[in-house]
């Protein structure tokens, strides 16, 4: 009995922050889903009328332990764009509309779904493309790809994107070395709200 104690509580008490940060995670972004139906639905008219196409966009990404998996944003391209990077793509493919959903971030949004289905996290790892290979060895190497992808992480809260890949990957395994519900938390307001909410050791 005391030997099931023993090797029982380590592992409860490894596994429960995950448990119950992954409860969060499905908790907020249910709510935030379906209170986002309404915004969504006329955001998707409106790239509907705005150039040709679906106006949700799905791409295949890396996601968990490296298993691909497809992600939801609202397109902000024109349809038979390459895929490829954002900063490596032409300015001129992106529409009208999609310009305003980047700078709002607002193309994410359906991404909130991916959170429901467990391939993501509210805050992680942004996830990279199948072709991004320097990157996916550099996050196997860090262990990374241990961690679900988020939906916003520290690189992108303190303002680092993939053109910035050494960065990227510190800025990542700092963030998976650090993880807590208040990191999170703070990501989160910083991704809104600017940089300067972070831990300066986080962002340094």
């Amino acid at each position: 009995m005391n030997r099931v104690l023993h090797f029982g509580r380590p592992f409860a008490e490894h596994i429960a922050p995950i448990v119950s940060s992954r409860a969060l995670d499905v908790l907020i972004a249910s709510v935030a889903f379906l209170a986002a139906l309404p915004l969504l639905a006329i955001m998707a008219l409106l790239i509907r009328l705005d150039s040709k196409g679906p106006a949700i966009f799905r791409q295949q990404r890396v996601g968990r332990d490296g298993k691909a998996f497809t992600i939801y944003k609202l397109r902000t391209m024109h349809v038979n764009t390459s895929e490829q990077p954002t900063h490596l793509t032409s300015p001129s493919a992106t529409t009208r509309v999609g310009r305003i959903l980047r700078l709002t971030k607002l193309d994410e949004l359906p991404q909130l779904f991916n959170v429901i289905k467990g391939d993501m996290a509210l805050v992680g790892p942004r996830p990279g493309l199948l072709t991004q290979v320097s990157l996916l060895e550099g996050r196997r190497a860090f262990g990374i790809l241990r961690s679900r992808p988020g939906i916003t992480g520290l690189a992108q809260a303190v303002g680092v994107d993939m053109s910035n890949e050494p960065r990227l990957l510190a800025l990542d395994a700092r963030y998976v070395a650090r993880r807590s519900m208040m990191l999170d938390l703070r990501i989160i307001l910083a991704t809104i709200l600017g940089a300067w909410l972070l831990p300066r050791d986080a962002r340094a």
